[in-house]
């Protein structure tokens, strides 16, 4: 395999790993509403088959501290609803016909600490994701030096470029 195509790999990896930490940032409450909170949470819906809440209801913020749920089959506004308080965010969603609404209280200070304890959890994993993924590539390279498929000026090059990476 050609250093160039390792490289490129690698990257492509690194991008995923990035996109991934980002998206479980955006599911972190602050102070603000979003949608990002609950949108992927499962949901036991129809029967036991568990679906996203994104595919489930429409979802938007018609306020900063309030979610508004609108489930397009009103049969499973009861499971969306066990669904968010089984997810253990600290939302109480109220039910109020067809629409389920989640107002966000103030974040308290232990809340707050623990989610400053939650997002640095986050970004170790994702650092440590990166890590894995720079190890990987140049162990790959190494590999590629063993059956002489490149030259050991190209493995030198190699293991620089993945860690600009």
């Amino acid at each position: 395999m050609p250093v160039d195509d390792i490289l490129l790999e690698a990257e492509e990896k690194m991008l995923k790993s990035e996109e991934a930490m980002v998206s479980e940032f955006a599911g972190v409450r602050t102070g603000k509403a979003s949608p990002a909170l609950v949108e992927n949470l499962m949901i036991e819906a129809y029967e036991g088959s568990s679906m996203r809440l994104l595919e489930l209801a429409s979802i938007s913020t018609p306020e900063l501290r309030t979610i508004m749920i609108q489930p397009w089959d009103a049969s499973t506004v009861q499971a969306i609803d066990k669904g968010i308080q089984a997810a253990n965010l600290g939302l109480n969603p109220s039910v109020d016909g067809k629409i389920i609404r989640i107002n966000l209280p103030d974040l308290t200070k232990e809340r707050r600490e623990e989610l400053v304890k939650v997002v640095r959890k986050m970004a170790e994993d994702g650092r440590v994701a990166v890590r894995h993924v720079r190890r990987e590539a140049i162990d790959t390279l190494k590999a590629e030096k063993k059956k002489s498929d490149i030259t050991e000026d190209d493995l030198t090059g190699g293991e620089k470029e993945v860690q600009k990476l």
